[in-house]
């Protein structure tokens, strides 16, 4: 159950008028990567990312910020002309509503399009930025509290030859990081021995996760994991749906961890009691925004799961949304987390929060926390409501 301290319900209550959504404005800006290319399996690769910005503006004056970015078009079942016009939509509904009734912005969101959890997404997370703002607290608070003041972040490790991703990890360690997600899903030979470079690369406290984010086939993917058995790393959605990673995984010792095929509830029970899977990454834009991920996440831990949190890709406020999941996870449950704002340049609040020396914290001031700068938008895409 999502955990809402007293004090929200106190500080609510002594609101006199309902709050009143009167304008949203949808900005592009690009996102792009800090470490020059970034390779998937499938050869999918991003140099820069066409990123969605949301501003939800109220009539007390208050306004709130959601970012929905995407990783290329052949990712997940998304891209960015889509989301926008899924937000035309959205926007048009909610004009008049109380950003702050997060539970009644939603029935409006989904009486008015099926689905589209990805356009839903960065309008969920302003409302909670506008819901903190309203009670000059942190989101953190509102989601049951900090128990992590620092937590350590991953970095993703582009695919490339072994001896350049183990390059890679070295470099990322003096810099602090020991978390890292394997970008694999090619060769199944090559990948085993991506992989083994790469652990060679760390020590007994890195963490690793060799990630073919669906890439391989079913034979491809039995391979990859005979050869990664007894290696100390986890391997992330071997295939694209959960069945072929339920098969793929028979007879492995190598702990399993989903993602793109996990979309509800059901599947989370699924992925733990058929897959067994010890982990699920969950993600704001697959599951509809920070409400539906402190869901999961919640659910996750009822479980005695591992808890990863992020996105497909963005900047500082995608980055600020995960540090308040990620900062009220139990430090036991949180296995990955990043910090996108370190690989990208979307630097809209000044490259706030940031990392230090591996770890991250959650922002401490009111809702996500951060200060954007709006002249680093430009004009609106378009503006749903008052202008």
């Amino acid at each position: 159950m999502l955990d809402v301290p007293i004090l929200y319900f106190i500080q609510l209550s002594k609101r006199r008028n309902r709050m009143k959504i009167i304008g949203i404005d949808v900005f592009s800006y690009e996102v792009g990567y800090a470490h020059g290319t970034y390779i998937m399996s499938g050869n999918r690769i991003a140099t820069a990312e066409d990123g969605t910005v949301v501003r939800i503006r109220t009539d007390e004056g208050l306004s709130g910020w959601g970012e929905i970015t995407t990783l290329g078009k052949i990712y997940l079942p998304t891209f960015p002309d889509g989301i926008r016009t899924a937000l035309k939509d959205l926007s048009a509904a909610l004009i008049g509503a109380d950003p702050t009734n997060i539970g009644k912005i939603a029935r409006i969101m989904n009486g008015t399009l099926m689905g589209q959890e990805f356009a839903k997404s960065p309008i969920d997370i302003a409302c909670w930025d506008i819901l903190g703002k309203s009670l000059n607290r942190p989101i953190s608070s509102l989601i049951g509290g900090v128990l992590n003041e620092r937590f350590p972040i991953y970095e993703a490790v582009p695919l490339d030859r072994p001896e350049v991703m183990a390059e890679f990890i070295g470099e990322r360690r003096r810099a602090g990081i020991n978390r890292f997600q394997l970008k694999v899903g090619n060769n199944p030979f090559d990948d085993i021995a991506r992989t083994r470079a790469s652990v060679e690369a760390g020590d007994s406290e890195t963490v690793i996760v060799a990630d073919s984010n669906g890439g391989w086939s079913l034979a491809a993917a039995k391979l990859a994991l005979q050869g990664l058995n007894g290696l100390p790393v986890y391997v992330e959605q071997p295939c694209r749906s959960t069945a072929d990673c339920i098969l793929a995984h028979r007879g492995s010792t190598t702990p399993l961890v989903l993602d793109e095929s996990i979309v509800s509830h059901d599947e989370v029970y699924r992925a733990k009691y058929q897959a067994n899977a010890v982990s699920i990454n969950l993600k704001f834009g697959k599951l509809g925004g920070l409400t539906n991920v402190v869901k999961a996440r919640d659910l996750l831990q009822e479980l005695n799961m591992a808890v990863s949190v992020e996105d497909m890709w963005g900047g500082d406020i995608i980055t600020a949304a995960t540090s308040h999941v990620a900062a009220t996870t139990r430090p036991e449950s949180l296995l990955m987390t990043p910090f996108f704002n370190d690989w990208t340049d979307g630097h809209l609040a000044n490259h706030m929060p940031r990392s230090s020396n591996g770890f991250g914290s959650a922002p401490l001031g009111a809702g996500l926390g951060i200060e954007i700068d709006v002249s680093r938008l430009g004009a609106p895409l378009f503006t749903v409501g008052a202008k």
